[in-house]
């Protein structure tokens, strides 16, 4: 079977795309779309292990290891380490269904324009059948995302770090703030602005746009030196790498429960 390097990597800088949009809708995770598409191209330079020898397989493990950690570094950046463990297995879960499904076929049908080594694939393929499998892909991912996320729900505890200040309120998780600051990528946790009081000296604040049910306006946010979150049933207390926003809020913290 002939290999056409120009149409590997093309194929594989797509569904690389593809696997990282549905790593991020499953993760709950934002994703730029320049750093989906560096991410991608850099990733699908690895399809080229196709055209070399057979490799033994704890060779081609190490390599599918190393590769996938540096593609969820490249598109999700590392905010701390359980979102980059979260990003991680999201990621391989994904490969690993397609995979196993590409292989699956491979060995069950064995068809002539599937050519399967070092635990790459090429397909002679249709672009209409890749992209409607793809596409079925993404709305599964979506669906068992939305099924997954649920509707608001409370019973948190969110510890806000400002200078020698910590502040403490109840935390309100609600998948309907979907705030993102635009120059750091961060979510935008929003806490009510009478209670956050004075910022320590040095601290930066800018504004970005929101859409309310009241109509369009501008928000302040910043970056706290340290945010955590718990639930109430449970003792340990996780990082969340978020900038604040200054609302009106009763007293809540309310935060995006798909972004940790």
């Amino acid at each position: 079977m002939t290999i056409y390097v120009d149409v590997l990597i093309v194929l594989n800088i797509y569904v690389n795309y593809f696997l990282l949009l549905i790593t991020a809708k499953i993760s709950g995770s934002h994703l730029k779309p320049w750093r989906c598409v560096a991410a991608s191209v850099y990733g699908s330079l690895f399809s080229l292990l196709i055209l070399a020898p057979q490799l033994p397989n704890w060779v081609n493990t190490a390599i599918k290891l190393i590769a996938a950690a540096t593609v969820v570094m490249i598109a999700f950046g590392i905010r701390n380490t359980r979102r980059f463990l979260k990003n991680s297995a999201a990621f391989y879960i994904t490969n690993f269904i397609l995979a196993g499904g590409i292989y699956g076929a491979y060995i069950w049908l064995k068809p002539d324009s599937l050519h399967f080594s070092n635990s790459c694939f090429y397909i002679d393929f249709s672009l209409l059948l890749l992209i409607g499998a793809t596409a079925a892909f993404y709305l599964l991912a979506c669906i068992i995302r939305r099924l997954w996320a649920g509707s608001p729900l409370e019973g948190y505890r969110v510890y806000i770090r400002l200078g020698e200040r910590l502040l403490t309120f109840e935390g309100l998780a609600d998948t309907g703030n979907c705030l993102v600051d635009f120059f750091t990528g961060k979510p935008v946790m929003i806490c009510p602005a009478a209670d956050i009081g004075e910022l320590p000296k040095g601290t930066t604040k800018r504004l970005i746009p929101v859409n309310t049910v009241s109509g369009e306006g501008l928000m302040e946010i910043f970056r706290p030196d340290e945010v955590l979150i718990s639930a109430e049933n449970e003792k340990k207390r996780h990082t969340a790498d978020v900038m604040i926003g200054l609302g009106e809020t009763h007293g809540k913290a309310i935060f995006n429960p798909k972004n940790f």
